[in-house]
């Protein structure tokens, strides 16, 4: 399944209160190494064990509002959300932690 965009703030807690999984990536225009990583977590999108997970980008340029409600500190930044709890967090451009 390909990675959504999520384009507003509405679109983010419809996400996040999702009954299944959902995965962010908290990503900005300028941070080289989150273009970086976003390869490997389009990858992570289509792979059949996590047919079960929805995957979505945020541009936090874009959506400042969802990265301050999220606590985003780091960028990139990968969360885990569920029935509207964030479940696990993943700070950075570390593949081997996705």
């Amino acid at each position: 399944m390909p990675v959504t965009p999520i384009e507003n703030y509405e679109a983010y807690t419809k996400a996040i209160n999702s009954e299944t999984p959902v995965v962010i990536d908290f990503w900005a225009p300028w941070c080289g190494p989150c273009k970086i990583i976003s390869p490997v977590f389009e990858k992570f999108s289509n792979q059949p064990d996590y047919t079960g997970v929805t995957f979505y980008k945020l541009d936090t340029e874009e959506n400042e509002r969802a990265m301050e409600e999220a606590g985003v500190r780091v960028m990139p930044s990968f969360m885990v959300f569920q029935n509207g709890k964030k479940i696990d967090e993943t700070p950075g451009a570390f593949p081997a932690k996705l």
